[in-house]
């Protein structure tokens, strides 16, 4: 490249053959993928009783009723808030990860990472391990070649058509939907939805892989703001390992001996490194900290008799201590620091403010929106009439009658549309929209007066739950004060 070339934005993908590798770091990654994985496909299938009137869908977003339901907990259109604080819990319990541990979250638990690692894990129980799909690669088509690739896409595609269609059993009833959609009844927009979620991960995870999170994640650009010195990340301790070499022992040019680190260049950690870098080159934006590599030295550190640990989860201040040769650091004191403890306090306060609006939430929600076309009506006898709209939320399972009160220190008359009183039957977890009148005599105070305060009660006649709402009563002095 000359001086005055710039640097290409994008490389072309050369494809990583990573080899197999046995540790705890990758017997934790298998457990996390069994575990997100499983609670990925089997969720939707969960019963959950919630009586005839609502689906019995331990976890859906019913899109249609605009509602969230997670085995006991129902949310409705108006407690949005829920979900705006879990996905800010979400946001922080990430930033307070990659403080503590770098890009665990990317190593781990990232879905663009377990399900890479579910097709690598298929395409070496057909091709073999890292040398037997090197040698596949490398030789020409043949009827072996042909048969092998095929019946690593046909896996992947049913992986990846697994994955679609899981995700739309969230958004409706998993049993009816699947009937649906094997008979062909199914809206359009299911099967484009799995249509587009098949291809998807079939490219991302098949064919991209590491390429999405180069090119595509954001979260390697962030995530150097949430790090510093005692952030604890996957590193090469070259200060023990340097110069590396296949002996342990060479000559310089002089003819003298030099006694050489404890690498012995294998590159064990090269081969299995699922993003193709050599984690001995220093930090690097393409390393996902997945911890492999730290697995294969261990192995070859055994084999020679040398200390594990050449490639480890360190921190920037743990490689000045050791280079000085001070004492190591404890972990507790690298995770419990002002930065961690800050985001765990605002992580847990989100937490429990959501628990406790979730509890003392009240089972029966009421709206009141006085009509202001006209302002008020007078009757033929004189009489001056308000109308209101008012909005009765029945979140239990069953029908309910509230009763609508009003409070006043003037002689007011209530009545409901279509009601005999104020009695409304409201049915099993709906909303239903009542209109309201207030009526205030001709001779009274209030039919002359501009405003009147007024407040209406709505009981729950089973519960004896009881909530209220301010409103105002217009009389006839407010037409004056409207056209003013």
């Amino acid at each position: 490249m000359s001086a005055t070339e710039e640097p290409a934005l994008y490389a072309s993908r050369e494809p990583i053959f990573p080899k197999r590798v046995k540790g705890s770091f990758r017997s934790f990654k298998w457990v996390i993928l069994i575990v997100t994985l499983g609670i990925y496909y089997i969720t939707p299938w969960i019963r959950w009783d919630r009586g005839p009137e609502l689906p019995g869908q331990a976890v859906l977003m019913d899109l249609a009723n605009r509602r969230f339901f997670f085995f006991w907990i129902e949310i409705w259109p108006h407690e949005f808030y829920f979900v705006a604080g879990l996905l800010i819990m979400a946001g922080l319990g990430l930033f307070l990860f990659t403080s503590a541990l770098g890009r665990v979250w990317c190593g781990y638990a990232c879905p663009q990472t377990v399900w890479t690692d579910l097709f690598i894990l298929v395409e070496r129980w057909i091709e073999g391990d890292r040398n037997a799909q090197i040698r596949l690669f490398r030789q020409g088509w043949d009827a072996r070649k042909a048969r092998l690739r095929a019946t690593k896409w046909i896996v992947w595609i049913l992986i990846a058509l697994a994955t679609g269609g899981a995700w739309v059993f969230y958004f409706a009833d998993a049993p009816t939907l699947l009937q649906n959609l094997v008979t062909g009844q199914a809206a359009s927009v299911a099967y484009i939805t799995i249509g587009i979620l098949t291809a998807t991960t079939f490219v991302f995870g098949g064919l991209m892989r590491e390429q999405v999170c180069i090119y595509a994640c954001p979260w390697p650009r962030i995530q150097a703001a949430m790090m510093d010195e005692d952030t604890i990340t996957v590193a090469y301790r070259d200060w023990r390992g340097e110069p590396r070499g296949r002996h342990r022992k060479a000559h310089d040019d002089a003819g003298d001996t030099e006694t050489l680190g404890d690498c012995i260049d294998c590159n064990a950690c090269v081969n299995v490194c699922p993003m193709g870098i050599d984690i001995r080159d220093g930090q690097q934006l393409e390393c996902i900290t997945c911890a492999l590599c730290i697995d294969a030295c261990d192995e070859v550190m055994a084999k020679i008799g040398k200390p594990r640990g050449l490639i480890d989860y360190i921190a920037l201040t743990d490689e000045m201590n050791e280079r000085e040769g001070n004492p190591k650091v404890p972990i507790w004191k690298h995770i419990f620091r002002v930065r961690t403890i800050m985001y765990t306090v605002l992580w847990a306060a989100i937490g429990i403010g959501l628990v406790v609006a979730l509890f003392v939430r009240p089972d029966l929600s009421v709206t009141v929106a006085p009509v202001r076309n006209p302002v008020f009506v007078t009757m033929s006898d004189g009489t001056i009439r308000n109308t209101y709209d008012v909005r009765l939320r029945n979140k239990h399972g069953e029908d309910r009658v509230f009763e609508v009160t009003l409070a006043s220190d003037a002689p007011l008359v209530l009545t409901a549309e279509g009601e005999e009183g104020g009695e409304i039957l409201v049915p099993a977890d709906s909303t239903m929209l009542q209109r309201i009148y207030i009526m205030a005599g001709p001779e009274t105070a209030a039919a002359a007066d501009s405003v009147t305060d007024v407040t209406l009660w709505v009981e729950d006649t089973v519960s004896g739950e009881r909530v209220y709402k301010r409103t105002v009563f217009n009389g006839r002095a407010a037409s004056n004060t409207a056209g003013n």
